[in-house]
């Protein structure tokens, strides 16, 4: 997979396109794929989108055993993370079923992708500041300037 450094551009609501989807993440994923580190999400659904979205984090961050493991070995602070809002965009190029050597790669485990799917990323652009939404996640995919209008996934 063909993966470019992470760049980061200003944006503001006015520039950003209300078509475009966005996927809602918690802390320390989005921070890793705006890093570069994970280019692979795990999901234990397939997605037929592909191209640009946007990425949102949340309040909350990743629970799971294996988070502490992340941010050390990345060298993150949890505490140092942007929370709550758009943070920045990335391109999904396909997905296909999880391989156990796509660990270092979605910065998870085997055992927790086994059976699943990885969607894999590339092109990650950082905004410069969160970007509030007007509509908060309501599933996987959200549109965050308008009410969703069709089923994607």
């Amino acid at each position: 997979m063909n993966q470019k450094s992470t760049t980061e551009i200003p944006a503001s609501r006015l520039d950003l396109n209300p078509d475009t989807l966005a996927l809602g993440i918690r802390q320390p994923w989005g921070e890793l794929i705006l890093l570069g580190k994970k280019t692979l999400e795990i999901r234990t659904q397939p997605t037929n989108v592909r191209g640009v979205i946007y990425l949102y984090v949340g309040k909350t961050v990743g629970s799971e055993d294996y988070v502490a493991s992340a941010l050390d070995e990345h060298k993150l602070n949890i505490e140092n993370l942007g929370k709550q809002g758009l943070v920045g965009s990335v391109e999904i190029l396909s997905c296909r079923p999880c391989r156990p050597s796509d660990a270092k790669a979605s910065c998870v485990p085997w055992e927790v992708m086994e059976g699943k799917y990885a969607w894999e990323l590339t092109n990650p652009v950082r905004f410069q500041k969160n970007i509030p939404v007007v509509f908060l996640p309501y599933g996987v995919w959200f549109y965050p300037f308008k009410r969703r209008q069709s089923q994607n996934s």
